[in-house]
């Protein structure tokens, strides 16, 4: 099996992730910019993690762990919208996005299951 950074999943997440830093670096709530950077952060990581685990119980939870992420970070990323702290636009693309990670996840869970 290919390393973690072959992912498509993996490479995807990591691009999110520096996508969330660059556009709320200057972001002056440092609550929510610390929050939802570090739920983006939290889905690379999780799938880094999971991959270079031994065994696949360990491999699936924290491929799960970072579908979770997945689902905490649209939910920043809506209170963001809600609070005017994000764009619409912004919002909309980085939660279509997880939504597509979290799908592309899953689908690696399959995989490795079979």
């Amino acid at each position: 099996m290919a390393g973690f950074e072959d992912l498509e999943d993996w490479k995807r997440s990591v691009e999110l992730s520096a996508n969330v830093y660059r556009k709320l670096a200057k972001c002056v709530d440092f609550g929510f910019r610390d929050q939802i950077t570090r739920s983006a952060l939290s889905i690379p990581s999780n799938i880094a993690e999971g991959m270079e685990r031994r065994s696949l119980p360990d491999r699936l939870k924290f491929l799960d762990y970072a579908r979770g992420s997945c689902g905490e970070f649209r939910t920043q990323a809506t209170v963001g919208v809600k609070a005017g702290l994000l764009e619409n636009s912004i919002a909309d693309r980085w939660i279509s996005d997880s939504r597509e990670l979290s799908a592309m996840i899953q689908g690696l869970i399959r995989s490795l299951k079979q």
